[in-house]
């Protein structure tokens, strides 16, 4: 079992463990202050329910990372290698298993939090190149001075500056907000803005037949789905197909259709405009165009917006603040579809407040994830309350569920219980890698 982490010695806490009750309890009430105080200014229609909860803002988050210290005793990462129940094909790459990398920070106040590093085959490095930027920078969390979370932060991004190592900087990202989280004993949905502990996810329909489309789709009927994300690309009229089967089966669901850069825009338009023959109409087309092909992709959204009904979302071509900026300036989309993976969570923050003055739409979504991820993902969602659209189902296409405890699932609606931070974690000294 590969495992690539650093300790340092304990007897340097910044908070004795005698004083780290009274300090998580002076913590958790200037948290609470200052966060119940806002306003529902992040609340929209969105895919989360209801909520006994009042609606609140993240800047619980962002002050607790000017007034947190973080003394990182021990940081560790690990091969978090799970099967899938079948091999999956995304555009044109086909995944065989789940090969990420898994991070473990623990605070020298004895709090621990856990992350995870996406790997995707379509990136240029791999598992073993993960696992070696995340000893680097555990290294360097472990050696460290205590600095407040802020400053830890920052210090990250700077290791992982721009969209290479996105997701390195994600995981330990999430390690770290998990882990002060859970020093100050508050579940991270109530840290990220506290609007709701619940939300409804969509499911995927990989690439595939369309009688395993049917098959699929009937599945998730079964299981209380509403919304369903279909993978596309292929060629226009087997797409058509699969399209049928799932309306075949599962007849009042909605539909997402995710065409990663599949097509022209000239096909894409043909595929509007043949499923409003067949009077199966998609709400929302999601990539239509190659990501670099800004004219088509404004295009697509003109005719689906005007002519049919049709909001269009931009996924790959979302790389960086700088594209977002241009797609919302150009009127290019409705909505922007944000991964935890490719932005990280201060990414992720700062996206939201750009484009919820834009009036554009938001998307959260998951690609080859454990738990682990999407419990960020989906505690941060519910906590913002600002998600039109979730989909943060990848899980279910795992052969195996390596994540003891956190949040609850009951087909499509996620309940994010009231444990410290993320509420799940990884049994580290047993699991089998």
């Amino acid at each position: 079992m590969a495992s690539l982490g650093f300790c340092c010695p304990t007897n340097s806490f910044l908070f004795s463990r005698s004083s780290l009750v009274n300090h998580r309890s002076n913590l958790q009430t200037r948290f609470i202050v200052s966060s119940s105080t806002s306003s529902s200014e992040l609340v929209t229609q969105s895919a989360v329910s209801g909520s006994t909860e009042r609606p609140r803002t993240s800047l619980g988050l962002k002050n607790l990372t000017e007034i947190f210290w973080v003394d990182v005793h021990c940081a560790e990462g690990r091969p978090l290698n799970v099967g899938l129940q079948e091999p999956v094909t995304v555009g044109c790459s086909r995944l065989e298993k789940v090969e990420n990398v898994a991070v473990r920070v623990e605070l020298s106040n004895g709090c621990v939090g856990w992350g995870e590093v996406s790997v995707f085959p379509w990136v240029n490095w791999n598992q073993a190149t993960a696992l070696e930027e995340v000893r680097k920078a555990c290294e360097f969390l472990s050696q460290g001075s205590p600095v407040t979370l802020n400053l830890v932060l920052h210090q990250i991004s700077e290791m992982f500056p721009g969209s290479e190592f996105a997701s390195v900087r994600a995981g330990l990202e999430m390690a770290l907000v998990d882990a002060v989280a859970n020093s100050i004993d508050v579940p991270l949905w109530r840290l990220f803005g506290g609007v709701s502990n619940s939300l409804s996810t969509a499911a995927t329909i990989p690439t595939t037949s369309s009688a395993k489309a049917f098959d699929l789709a009937a599945k998730y009927y079964k299981l209380g789905f509403k919304t369903l994300e279909i993978k596309l690309g292929r060629n226009v009229n087997a797409d058509i197909e699969v399209l049928q089967a799932v309306r075949a089966a599962h007849p009042h669901c909605l539909f997402i259709l995710d065409a990663n850069e599949g097509y022209t825009s000239k096909e894409a338009i043909e595929v509007l405009h043949k499923l409003n023959e067949k009077g199966v109409i998609p709400t929302v087309f999601e990539q239509p165009v190659h990501r670099d092909d800004w004219r088509g992709l404004g295009d697509v959204s003109n005719v689906a917006r005007h002519k049919y009904g049709v909001s269009v979302a931009a996924d790959e071509s979302c790389r960086d603040l700088t594209d977002i900026k241009k797609l919302m300036e150009e009127n290019l989309v409705d909505v922007i579809n944000i991964k935890l993976s490719k932005f990280g969570v201060l990414g992720i923050l700062e996206i939201v407040e750009m484009v919820r003055k834009s009036g554009l739409e938001l998307m959260i979504d998951s690609v080859a994830e454990t738990r682990l991820a999407t419990g960020v993902a989906g505690h941060l969602a519910a906590g913002l309350g600002c998600f039109r659209y979730v989909n943060i189902s990848a899980p279910s296409l795992l052969s195996g569920d390596p994540v003891v405890g956190g949040y609850e699932v009951a087909g499509s609606k996620f309940k994010f219980v009231n444990s410290r931070g993320q509420g799940g974690f990884l049994k580290w000294d047993i699991f089998s890698w």
